[in-house]
């Protein structure tokens, strides 16, 4: 059964590397949780390393520079992974071919198609209108607070068509502030739903965590399972990712499952324990805020 916890410092002695999520760990997507980036440089400051691991859909850069305007500083973290590099170098290996109908906010998500210098002979993408592509990239959706069925049209065609979906974020809702918004990941489980192949490669698929491995290696880091924490408030991602990956979890309550499991600032023991048996997850430790 989960410990619930007041601190990080409770246990964090036990691990040499966190892996943490992001939006709703130490953002709201909007400005940074003070408690939590204190909790974060503590930790460096002890020796610990931090890779930040998360399902956005940007590059790396463009997560960095996203954390400086919510005010996360520098000294928060070590390195970053991101669903989003994650993806793109499927692309440019061309898993959905070299013709791709995009689904996103064509400013925000620009930097998903910038060249990765560490990909061979990379595929020439080509953003098309769906009925010349060869595949799907959705990095979200059009309008974050629409129902995803009203995709269904262009889904049931490209399903037709055979075509699959790459999705740069397996997430399905996120909270910006205090609005709840749909992410890539509805968009690829309606796709699936409806008989198309989606392809992800953000929590909790594998993928998402070699590259957090390789940025640890990239470090000079040669860290053992068992001396890795996964932090995050998604128990369908982050927790769920960490079971798959044989790590111990931390699940912050105070997220996407507040309304589920919190009693005030922590979760409540028996709605805890109600909410991980519906969707039998099984996270090592738990706490409302990471702090």
């Amino acid at each position: 059964m989960t410990q619930i916890i007041k601190s990080l410092a409770e246990v964090s002695s036990r691990y040499d590397a966190l892996f943490v999520d992001l939006w709703g760990c130490l953002h709201n997507g909007v400005t940074a949780y003070p408690e939590a980036v204190a909790a974060m440089q503590t930790y460096r400051a002890g020796g610990g390393t931090v890779v930040l691991v998360t399902n956005s859909p940007k590059p790396r850069k463009g997560v960095a520079a996203q954390l400086h305007q919510f005010g996360v500083p520098d000294d928060t973290y070590d390195a970053i992974a991101t669903s989003g590099d994650s993806a793109r170098a499927a692309m440019f290996r061309g898993v959905v071919g070299d013709k791709v109908w995009f689904m996103g906010e064509p400013e925000r998500d620009a930097g998903f198609f910038e060249p990765m210098e560490v990909i061979d002979d990379p595929v020439d993408i080509t953003r098309v209108p769906l009925d010349q592509a060869t595949g799907i990239v959705c990095c979200g959706p059009f309008d974050p607070l629409a129902d995803p069925a009203v995709n269904r049209p262009e889904f049931l065609f490209a399903k037709q068509k055979g075509l699959k979906l790459l999705c740069a974020n397996p997430d399905i809702v996120v909270d910006r502030g205090d609005v709840r918004e749909w992410c890539a990941g509805a968009l690829a489980q309606l796709y699936t739903e409806m008989g198309g192949e989606s392809l992800y490669f953000g929590k909790p698929h594998p993928p998402i965590y070699d590259l957090a491995r390789r940025r640890l290696a990239a470090l000079g880091k040669d860290v053992a399972e068992e001396n890795i924490l996964a932090i995050g408030d998604g128990i369908g991602t982050d927790i769920a990712g960490a079971m798959g990956e044989n790590i111990d979890s931390l699940f912050i309550t105070g997220g996407l499952a507040a309304s589920e499991t919190n009693e005030g600032d922590q979760p409540d023991p028996a709605r805890l324990e109600a909410f991980l048996a519906e969707k039998m997850a099984s996270p090592t430790y738990t706490i409302g805020h990471l702090r």
